[in-house]
C-alpha cells in the first residue's frame, strides 16, 4: 500500500539579495565618511556624520555568509521570502531572519528493530539510508525537525518492509528478505522516500546493514535452513544420477556392447544410483562368474 503524506504549502525559491563585497565596501566608506564628519565638529556635518554612521551599522545586519554546502532560509517578518544557495559573502534586506540550513550529504543507521516477518516469525532487521535536504524550505517550514523526522519514518519504513515479506521464500515466486536483497533495498527505498518527501529530503540510497532471526529462534531455524539445504542437494544429485544412468543405457544401446533384459536393466540401474547417490564411497563386488549367477 503506497504512503500518501500532506501536499506541502511551500517550496523552495530563490531569495533577491547583493554580492556582500561591494555594499561592505560602502559600508565601510560611509562609517568613514561619517566619523570624518563628526571630527569637523559643524553642526550640519555633525548630524549627516551620525546619520552615515547608523546607516553603516544597520546595513552590515543584511551581510551574510554562506558556506559550502549549506543554504540560508530567508524571512521576512515571519513570511518565508526566499533561500540563498550561493555560497560566499551575500546581502539581503537587514530586517530578514535567515536560518541556516545543511545541504550536504547525510547517513541515517536505524536501531535494531525486532519485528516479525510475514510469516510471523521474529527477525532483527536494520538499514542505513543517505539523504540529502533538497528543499529547505519544505525542510523548516513543513515538519518540526526535519533530522528527526527522517529518523522516525526510516524506521517505520523497515518496520513495514520487514512485516510485508518473509525472511525465507518458500518456493513459487514469492520474494523474500534474504534471498532478493535487491528488490527489497528497492521498495525499501521508494517507501522511504514517500515517507519524506513532504520534508524536502532526497533519498539517495538505502540498504539492509543487518538482517537475522531473533536469537530466541534463531537455531531452529537453522537448522530448517540446513534440512533444506541437505534436500536441495539430494534432489540435485539425484537428478544427476539419473541422467547419468540414462546415457548410460542409450551408450551400452547404440554400441550393441551387451544385451540386458529388463531384470538386469532394474538391477543395473539400481547399482548405479546406489553407487552416484551415496553418501559414502561404494565397495565394489567382483562377480567372477557368469552374468546371471
Amino acid at each position: 500500500m503506497a504512503v500518501e503524506m500532506p501536499r506541502a504549502h511551500v517550496t523552495e525559491r530563490v531569495a533577491r539579495g547583493l554580492s556582500g563585497w561591494p555594499v561592505l565596501g560602502v559600508v565601510v566608506l560611509a562609517i568613514a565618511g561619517g566619523v570624518v564628519l563628526i571630527a569637523t565638529g559643524v553642526g550640519a556635518l555633525v548630524g549627516v556624520g551620525i546619520a552615515l554612521i547608523v546607516a553603516g551599522v544597520l546595513a552590515t545586519a543584511g551581510l551574510t555568509a554562506v558556506a559550502p554546502g549549506q543554504a540560508r532560509v530567508v524571512q521576512l517578518l515571519g513570511r518565508y521570502v526566499g533561500t540563498i544557495r550561493t555560497d560566499g559573502l551575500r546581502w539581503v534586506n537587514p530586517l530578514t531572519t535567515r536560518r541556516r540550513i545543511s545541504t550536504r550529504i547525510r547517513n541515517h543507521e536505524t536501531d535494531l528493530a525486532k519485528v516479525n516477518d510475514a510469516d510471523g516469525n521474529p527477525i532483527e532487521m536494520a538499514a542505513v539510508v543517505v539523504w540529502q535536504v533538497e528543499d529547505t524550505a519544505k525542510a523548516v517550514f513543513e515538519v518540526d525537525d526535519f533530522v528527526e523526522f527522517v529518523a522516525i519514518q526510516t524506521e517505520t519504513a523497515v518496520r513495514h518492509i520487514a512485516g510485508s515479506y518473509p525472511y525465507d521464500a518458500h518456493g513459487g515466486e514469492q520474494l523474500s528478505l534474504r534471498e532478493n536483497a535487491d528488490e527489497i533495498t528497492g521498495k525499501l527505498s521508494d517507501e522511504i522516500t514517500a515517507r519524506v518527501e513532504s520534508a524536502g529530503v532526497r533519498v539517495i540510497e538505502s540498504r539492509i546493514t543487518r538482517l537475522s532471526y531473533a536469537p530466541e529462534i534463531a537455531q531452529a531455524m537453522l537448522r530448517r535452513q540446513q534440512a533444506g539445504a541437505v534436500v536441495s542437494a539430494r534432489r540435485q544429485i539425484v537428478d544427476g544420477a539419473v541422467g547419468m544412468v540414462e546415457t548410460a543405457l542409450s551408450r551400452l544401446a547404440e554400441s550393441d556392447v551387451v544385451d540386458l533384459d529388463e531384470e538386469r536393466k532394474a538391477t543395473m540401474v539400481s547399482n548405479l544410483l546406489v553407487v552416484l547417490c551415496g553418501d559414502r564411497d561404494a565397495q565394489p563386488v567382483v562377480n567372477a562368474g557368469s552374468l546371471y549367477q
